[in-house]
């Protein structure tokens, strides 16, 4: 089978979306990746001075901030890597394998 044979040649590259660009604004919030997650962070707040170095890490912005402080994981976002942990310096954060 040519290659002209597999694809529809009628498409041309000015119909195609250009890469890189954002088609929508806020999509990304439709979509629940925490089920993804192999390890799941734990929040010990009693721990926690507030610091915020964990929030602009986390690659998947699951670490919500209300009035300056902190709150629990956005678990339906957070796929468990372990940055937020790695970068705790008061030891708030806790991974736990397998949740």
């Amino acid at each position: 089978m040519k290659v002209s044979e597999k694809y529809n040649e009628s498409v041309s590259w000015k119909d195609i979306s250009i890469g890189g660009n954002i088609q929508g604004g806020g999509t990304s919030k439709e979509f629940n990746t925490g089920e993804w997650r192999v390890n799941t962070p734990k929040f010990i707040a009693e721990k926690c001075k507030q610091c915020l170095l964990c929030v602009p890490v986390c690659p998947d912005s699951s670490i919500p901030v209300v009035d300056k402080e902190r709150l629990d994981f956005d678990f339906e976002h957070c796929k468990g890597c372990g940055i937020c942990a790695a970068v705790c310096p008061c030891d708030a954060i806790e991974m736990i394998k397998g949740e």
